[in-house]
């Protein structure tokens, strides 16, 4: 299985060849995202299918045992990135939201593009 920290870095790695100037996992904002580019006012959130639960992705599953808990705890989690996310929209930051999946090879190439387009918005830098 693909780790998190792999798909985070191969992200920093591609913005960072791209010429896009960044931070990193800054504290000062709600739901503290993985990437934040203050000159596109864009922030980029880094999500695990299984803890963030991506909606119809065949990765994201629940465990046997204790669902209750696992439901109530995944549930929670689904309302905080929503309500983070929220917060930094009205705060007026583009939020973007790449999932972990999208960054497996298959798929890299295509999500870090698209990825670009969105944060500069079509525009070269």
């Amino acid at each position: 299985m693909f780790c998190v920290r792999e798909d985070k870095t191969k992200l920093l790695r591609y913005c960072t060849t791209k010429g896009l100037r960044f931070r990193k996992n800054n504290r000062r904002y709600p739901g503290h995202p993985d990437v934040v580019l203050p000159k596109y006012k864009t922030v980029v959130f880094v999500n695990g299918y299984f803890w963030h639960r991506h909606e119809g992705c065949r990765y994201a599953s629940t465990p046997a045992t204790n669902r209750e808990f696992w439901n109530h705890k995944f549930e929670r989690n689904v309302e905080r990135d929503a309500r983070e996310q929220k917060e930094l929209r009205e705060m007026g930051w583009n939020v973007i939201v790449v999932w972990e999946c999208e960054l497996k090879k298959a798929a890299r190439e295509e999500t870090l593009e698209r990825l670009y387009n969105e944060i500069t918005n079509g525009k070269e830098e």
